[in-house]
């Protein structure tokens, strides 16, 4: 799939009889973000959508119009579409026609620079491309049949479906080989108990921002959507904790296609894995609360959910806030108000995540039977000892710090009758 570059009419969908619900603002951005100069817009309402071209028939006689009228090359619709409502368009208005997950998977295209990225950008793509064959090959006889009325179309679809299909087995292959790669990258924090802090938000909330201010590093960080796709990892130094991995995402957005999220998994899996989630939150955006909502069921999807969060409000320079920690009368996530472009409230961040990471990764003292030399070697080997007495009976008495959850993974790996040698004190 190539890069957009054409003038576009923008088409915003909405199912219902209130007003147009989808945001404008953020599809006109996604437009932008692909590089598309936005010629005109519509805005289309339905009790539910079209089945032959999604939007009625006066909606594409004004979409026509509009078309003809700014000379675009290209109609963007806010929407998912079927392979067939989207040709049939194409063919009613007279140009090329994209729903919102081939805008979103061409902006990915554009974005992905690591080699796993890129990969899992093109398997996305093809994906997708592969139920949309027939839109090449129009000028093909596929329906005709019997003998001597066979035409080359189909033996040329099935023939690209085939090379398609091929192409992704390749490409599943290759990610997989990178993905163990990433896993046994994650099995030596583990081993090491060096404790994940991954920033999760909305897309151009100003996470690469703040991972640049909290660790010191210079990622590019833009004001546009998906200015970052491939995860980045750098350590820091938390008080009181010693050192942790900061984890940068790929931001999230409404309506998300399942597609993208199985293709970045690479990078929410940095999420799913944290210890600790930095929610950083757009606060001067107009759609704060439906955008927290949104990365929180995303976070749900991938099994994120339930981890430690502190809701960071960033921006608070737009909106005159003040800053630093803001106390919670319920039991939600403590929220931290900061503005990491200009490096203020990034204290009080980091004693919030000093003193949450402090609650996962707590102290706990063992006592452990004579029996239990595997799992006290293994304690060692995960550098989490901070102390040991030997005890005068046989065994010992250690103070470790590692999360209880990763002390019930060391319990399930060992075997059975050495996991009841030990107590918790």
């Amino acid at each position: 799939m190539t890069s957009i570059s054409d003038h576009a009419v923008l088409v915003y969908c909405a199912a219902g009889a209130g007003g147009i619900d989808n945001d404008h603002e953020e599809f006109a951005s996604l437009a932008h973000a692909a590089n598309v100069t936005v010629a005109g817009s519509i805005d289309s309402r339905r009790l539910k959508p079209d089945a032959h071209a999604f939007i009625g028939r006066g909606k594409i006689l004004e979409l026509a119009a509009r078309v003809a009228e700014t000379n675009a090359g290209l109609v963007l619709i806010d929407a998912e579409l079927s392979p067939a409502q989207e040709r049939n368009l194409e063919r009613l208005v007279g140009c090329r026609v994209l729903d919102r997950t081939g805008l979103i998977l061409d902006i990915f295209a554009q974005r992905a620079r690591s080699f796993e990225g890129r990969l899992e950008v093109e398997r996305a793509q093809l994906r997708y491309l592969s139920t949309r064959l027939v839109r090449g090959w129009t000028h093909l006889e596929r329906q005709k049949g019997g003998i001597g009325l066979r035409g080359p179309g189909e033996s040329q679809l099935e023939t690209d479906r085939r090379l398609i299909g091929k192409r992704i087995t390749y490409l599943t292959r290759r990610l997989e080989r990178v993905q163990r790669q990433r896993v046994q990258g994650r099995e030596q924090r583990r081993r090491t108990a060096t404790p994940v802090v991954a920033l999760v938000g909305y897309t151009n909330a100003g996470k690469t921002t703040l991972f640049n201010a909290l660790t010191g590093d210079s990622a590019v960080a833009a004001d546009r959507l998906f200015a970052t796709l491939d995860p980045l990892l750098r350590r820091i130094s938390v008080p009181g904790i010693g050192p942790a991995v900061v984890a940068d995402t790929v931001g999230f957005v409404s309506r998300l296609p399942h597609e993208l999220i199985e293709a970045f998994r690479a990078t929410l899996t940095e999420a799913r894995d944290a210890d600790v989630l930095v929610h950083v939150i757009d606060s001067a955006a107009g759609e704060r609360d439906a955008r927290i909502e949104i990365v929180n069921q995303v976070l749900e999807e991938i099994g994120a959910g339930g981890l430690p969060q502190i809701e960071v409000y960033n921006k608070c320079d737009l909106i005159d806030a003040a800053l630093g920690l803001h106390p919670r009368s319920d039991e939600g996530p403590e929220r931290v108000y900061v503005s990491a472009r200009e490096g203020r409230g990034l204290e009080a961040l980091r004693e919030s995540i000093a003193r949450l990471l402090g609650v996962v990764h707590k102290p706990l003292r063992l006592r452990l039977a004579p029996g239990a030399g595997r799992l006290r070697a293994r304690l060692f080997e995960l550098g989490a000892v901070t102390g040991e007495t030997q005890r005068p009976e046989g065994g010992w008495v250690m103070d470790v710090r590692l999360r209880e959850s990763a002390l019930d993974r060391l319990l399930q790996e060992l075997a059975p009758e050495e996991s009841g040698n030990v107590a918790v004190c």
